[in-house]
């Protein structure tokens, strides 16, 4: 059988049981044929096989994120960035506002994203009367770099139904002044309550979902595990456009919203569709719900105070009953589970129903998730590692967020995303980005991974560095074991699918200290080019 394109003169990284390395790669049809020396893979090619020289450049698996929003980024890209180096003051956010509400017909929203008070002049969020200068005819709301706080103007809260009166939702705050009246800022589920009023149109879901892939193939990622759309609309949106073929990467799709969660994960399960179901392109994940808040908030529920606050613990979406009914039951249907939590608190919480879980109902194989695991400490590591629960950690948080995170958490940190102790124990942890929170860039999040560095060059937990090899393993086969996939991609071998990316320089000779500025030259998903990157630009 001869190939239609053959590799040639690489740095085959295989990520196989070996981490064996090679140096040429053979693709038939949308899988691979075969992967060894150049010698060897001669034997594949005929008249009609592309033969590419890598000229010694790296080739390796297609990265599969395990943990983003797909929808959620693409449809952020259609709104003001406050991550924009030309956006460094709420004056400069506000006259952006002012400027995009001149532009949008009355009634309509003006929305801005990845605002951070830490990082802006004025350490602080914009109020509701600034946010009500800027326009009362436009509903506004600006999202937290976290995705779980926002603070919005009169207009949109009067669409919302929040005043008040309004009674705080259960895991949420609308937050008042001192004199009882509305600032504006709403945290966790009275934010994801907005996001039910300020709703995206089907127009728009789809220009996201098409500019999103189209931003992540570009750096590689050719599998991505949906961490939660927005609702019923985007996820029925994601299936059509995966089954159309417009949506090219490759979809493992957690049953889980942003929009009112627990109910959403209800009406899954109820409905019958089980976790495995679909194809190669877009299959049903794990059904997951939000334990707590969010590390940068920051809002995660801990066991001590926080060390920025010591009356500070969190937040908890659910009582530990709560989640049990609903996931302890999803266990018992055959469903993967999975939960956001970050803080130790309510990893212990999770640890607890998965523990019971199995005890009502033993399962082998179940290959339970918990989505983050940001504190992790050596206690919680262990009880992971006895019920087989696979953590899927954010290798790039602490490169955009380590100053946060020593200043609300302190020794805590060395326990945070700690890959280094999860491999030492034997914990199997695949990684994502959690776009749009931080970059997407794998990269970035194998970078830090190897150097544990914050962006402004400071150490963060050095003790949690694993090395590169690791770090691709975590970004490639243990992605694809969390989804159940091991044996049809996350590693070059032949009868896997052909997902794979070539990079533009030998990754193994690079420093680590560049390692984030690696550039993807090729991504190949299912045999086929879907990104090559040429001197004068991409295409």
């Amino acid at each position: 059988m001869k190939a239609d394109v053959v590799f040639v003169n690489g740095e085959v990284i295989t990520v196989d049981k070996h981490d064996s390395i090679q140096q040429a790669l053979a693709v038939k049809a949308n899988k691979i044929l075969a992967v060894g020396s150049n010698a060897a893979l001669q034997a594949f090619v005929g008249e009609g096989t592309r033969v590419v020289d890598l000229k010694g450049k790296s080739l390796l698996p297609g990265i599969v994120d395990a943990h983003l929003h797909l929808v959620l980024y693409g449809v952020f890209q259609l709104n003001l960035s406050c991550k924009d180096p030309k956006m460094p003051s709420i004056d400069a956010l506000l006259a952006k506002l002012k400027e995009r509400a001149s532009k949008t017909p009355k009634g309509q929203w003006v929305r801005a994203w990845g605002f951070n008070e830490r990082t802006i002049n004025e350490k602080r969020y914009p109020t509701l009367q600034e946010l009500d200068a800027v326009s009362t005819d436009h509903p506004i709301v600006i999202t937290r770099t976290c995705g779980h706080i926002g603070v919005a103007n009169s207009r949109a809260l009067h669409l919302a139904s929040i005043n008040e009166q309004t009674i705080t939702p259960q895991g949420g705050i609308i937050e008042k002044g001192t004199d009882g009246k509305l600032t504006g800022r709403l945290i966790e589920t009275a934010y994801m309550r907005m996001n039910e009023t300020a709703r995206y149109t089907p127009a728009e879901l789809q220009q996201a979902i098409s500019i999103a892939q189209q931003h992540f193939i570009q750096t590689g990622i050719t599998s991505i595990h949906e961490a939660g759309t927005f609702d019923q609309e985007s996820y029925r949106l994601l299936q059509l456009t995966s089954n159309t073929g417009d949506l090219k990467i490759r979809v493992y799709a957690m049953i889980g919203a942003l929009n009112d969660c627990k109910q959403f994960t209800l009406n899954m399960i109820n409905a019958g569709v089980v976790t495995g179901t679909g194809n190669e392109f877009f299959k049903i994940g794990p059904a997951k719900l939000f334990t707590d808040g969010s590390s940068t908030g920051p809002t995660i529920a801990t066991r001590e105070g926080y060390t920025s606050n010591k009356e500070d613990r969190g937040i908890l979406y659910y009582s530990e009953d709560e989640i049990y009914e609903v996931l302890g039951e999803a266990h018992k249907r055959g469903y993967q589970i999975t939960v956001h939590a970050q803080g130790d608190q309510a990893i212990d919480m999770y640890l607890n129903v998965v523990e019971k879980a199995l005890q009502e109902a033993p399962r082998n194989n179940h290959r339970h998730r918990i989505e983050h695991a940001g504190i992790s400490s050596p206690d919680l590591q262990e009880r992971m590692k006895k019920l087989g629960v696979i953590p899927v950690p954010n290798p790039p948080f602490p490169y955009e967020f380590g100053e946060s995170y020593l200043h609300n958490y302190g020794a805590r940190t060395d326990f945070m995303y700690p890959a280094r102790d999860f491999i030492d124990r034997g914990i199997l942890a695949a990684a994502g980005s959690d776009a749009p929170i931080t970059t997407y860039n794998p990269w970035v999040g194998i970078h830090t991974a190897v150097n544990r560095r914050i962006n402004t060059g400071s150490p963060f937990g050095n003790s949690q560095k694993i090395s590169l090899l690791e770090a691709i393993r975590m970004y490639t086969y243990n992605g694809a074991y969390a989804s159940f996939e091991e044996t049809i991609k996350g590693s070059l071998e032949a009868g896997k699918l052909a997902d794979l990316v070539v990079l533009d320089r030998s990754i193994l000779n690079e420093s680590p200290e560049k390692l984030k500025d690696i550039k993807v030259e090729w991504t190949m998903i299912d045999g086929e080019l879907v990104f090559e990157r040429t001197k004068t630009g991409a295409h």
